[in-house]
């Protein structure tokens, strides 16, 4: 008789997302830079973000998670016109 291997079943998610263990943002060609005076705390980019890179403290926008930031910008186009509050700088080595 053949031996029994202990192995997962197929298709089966055992446990909750990781990928908060993993550092993303290594590729980054542009970094997002968050003016403190123009932000009104929204969190259009903290809902946005696909990344969950927005940084936020009791109910406020604090700064970004550059472990996983991979510099899409999507943070810096949903902020409202009349704030923009984010701009995209060139990452420096």
């Amino acid at each position: 008789m053949a031996e029994k291997k202990n192995l997962p079943i197929g298709g089966i998610i055992t446990e909750g997302g990781t990928a908060h263990e993993y550092a993303t943002g290594g590729w980054r060609k542009l970094r997002p830079v968050l003016d403190k005076e123009k932000c009104t705390n929204c969190l259009i980019c903290w809902v946005m973000c696909p990344d969950s890179a927005i940084v936020v403290q009791d109910g406020k926008m604090i700064g970004f998670d550059m472990d996983h930031c991979k510099g899409c910008g999507i943070c810096a186009e949903e902020c409202p016109d009349k704030v923009k509050a984010i701009n995209m700088d060139e990452e420096k080595d």
